[in-house]
C-alpha cells in the first residue's frame, strides 16, 4: 500500500462562474474579538432550506458559507477553513452520501464533521448516510434548539480534532528544527520517511505502520532538542559522560512526544531505534525480535543515509561501501539479519528511491501546511 498524497477532487475543481457564496459576520467581527468564528458550510440546492439553517445560526458568531450543489461546496472546501459541513440528502449533481464519501476519502478534509439533513423518512437513510461518513443524522422539520445543540457539539469536536493537529504540527517543526541544527544532515528526515516506507511496503505492513514509519523518519531523533550544541557536533570522540547525555536522547523524545496519543506508534520508533540485534544497544538493552519491528527498519535505513551523507568527520560513502559495512555489522550480529539484505534488494531493484521520490512531493507538501500553519 502506497502512502502517497494524491490530488482529488476537492483540489481540482476550479470555482464555478457566478457561484452564490455568502459570508457573515465579516471577518471584522473576528478580529475585534481576537479569533477567527468558525466556518459552516451549508449545502442545498433550495434556497429556502438554506436561508431557514442560516436563521437558525443567527444568534451564534458563525462565519455561514453557501453552496447550492456539490461542485460549488468543493471548490470552497479547497480553499476555506470549514469547521463544519450541513449537507441535504438530495442535492444537484450527486447525493449527499457521495458527497460524504468525497470529503472523508480526502485527507485535508477528513475530520471536518458533516451533520446530514433529510426530509426523507426511513431509517435506512440514516444508517446508509453514517457509513458514507456523515456525523449526524437529522430528519426534517428541523427543531432550531436541536440543529443548534448539535451544532455546537460537532464544533466542539472539531476544535478538539484542531488543538491535537496544531500540537502534532508545532512537534513536527521541532523535529525540523532539530535537523536543521546540523547543516551536514540536510534533508536527512525527509529521506529517512521515503527509505523507510519503502521498506515497509516492501514488507506489507498495515497502512498504519507505514504512516508511523513516515512520522519516525521526522521524530526520531527529536530528543536531541535536548543535547547541548557542544555534544551534538563536537568532532572528536565523545567522553562517557557525554554519551550518557546523548543516549538518553531516545528517552527524551519519547518523553516529548508520549503526550500525543496519535503518535503512540511512532513512540517504539523514537526510543529503540539504536538497539542492537545482539542486545548491546540503548536505551533497554534489547535484543532479536524484542526490538520492534519498526524501530529495525528506521535503524536499517537511518545507517544507510549517515554512510552515504558527508558529515565533519568523515566523507560520504559510495552505495557499494555502505553495503560492505552494513554487511559487516550484520555479520556482527549488530543489526537486524533479515532487513538489512531486504533493503538493499529494494535499492537494486529502485524501489526504494522510486518511493522516496514520490514521498518526497507528499512530504514538502505536508510541511509546507505546517509552516503555514505556525505563522497564521
Amino acid at each position: 500500500m502506497r502512502v502517497v498524497n494524491t490530488v482529488s477532487l476537492i483540489d481540482r475543481i476550479a470555482p464555478p462562474a457566478g457561484a452564490n457564496l455568502h459570508h457573515d459576520p465579516p471577518p471584522s467581527v473576528a478580529a475585534e474579538e481576537g479569533e477567527r468564528p468558525q466556518s459552516i458550510l451549508v449545502v442545498d440546492g433550495l434556497d429556502v432550506n438554506r436561508r431557514l439553517i442560516r436563521a437558525m445560526l443567527k444568534t451564534a458568531r458563525y462565519r455561514v458559507l453557501e453552496a447550492r450543489r456539490a461542485s460549488e461546496a468543493l471548490s470552497i472546501i479547497s480553499r476555506e477553513n470549514i469547521d463544519l459541513l450541513i449537507v441535504d440528502l438530495m442535492m444537484p449533481e450527486m447525493s449527499g452520501q457521495e458527497f460524504c464519501r468525497l470529503v472523508k476519502s480526502n485527507k485535508k478534509t477528513q475530520f471536518t464533521p458533516i451533520l446530514m439533513l433529510t426530509s426523507v423518512q426511513g431509517v435506512e437513510n440514516e444508517i446508509a448516510s453514517i457509513a458514507s461518513g456523515a456525523d449526524e443524522f437529522l430528519t426534517k422539520p428541523l427543531h432550531p434548539e436541536v440543529v443548534r445543540t448539535r451544532v455546537r457539539a460537532m464544533l466542539r469536536n472539531k476544535a478538539a480534532v484542531d488543538s491535537l493537529e496544531e500540537a502534532e504540527t508545532i512537534l513536527f517543526a521541532l523535529a525540523q528544527a532539530v535537523e536543521k541544527r546540523d547543516q551536514y544532515t540536510g534533508d536527512h528526515c525527509e529521506r529517512l520517511a521515503g527509505y523507510s516506507v519503502a521498506l515497509g511496503q516492501a514488507l506489507g505492513l498495515a497502512r498504519s505502520q507505514i504512516v508511523a514509519l513516515h512520522r519516525g523518519g521526522y521524530l526520531h531523533d527529536i530528543g536531541k532538542i535536548c543535547v547541548p550544541d557542544a555534544i551534538l557536533f563536537k568532532r572528536g570522540p565523545l567522553t562517557e559522560e557525554e554519551w550518557v547525555v546523548m543516549r538518553a536522547h531516545t528517552i527524551k523524545g519519547e518523553e516529548i512526544c508520549r503526550p500525543m496519543k496519535t503518535l503512540a506508534p511512532v513512540l517504539p520508533i523514537i526510543r529503540h531505534h539504536h538497539e542492537k540485534w545482539n542486545g548491546t544497544g540503548y536505551p533497554d538493552g534489547l535484543a532479536g525480535e524484542d526490538i520492534p519491528l519498526l524501530a529495525r527498519i528506521l535503524q536499517v535505513v537511518d545507517i544507510y543515509d549517515a554512510l552515504t551523507t558527508a558529515r565533519p568527520y568523515k566523507a560520504a560513502y559510495t552505495h557499494e561501501q555502505a553495503k560492505a559495512m552494513m554487511e559487516e555489522e550484520v555479520r556482527r550480529s549488530w543489526r537486524d539479519p533479515e532487513l538489512v539484505p531486504l533493503f538493499f534488494e529494494c535499492c537494486q531493484h529502485g524501489f526504494a528511491e522510486r518511493d522516496m521520490e514520490l514521498e518526497a512531493a507528499s512530504v514538502r507538501q505536508s510541511l509546507d501546511n505546517m509552516r503555514n500553519e505556525l505563522l497564521k
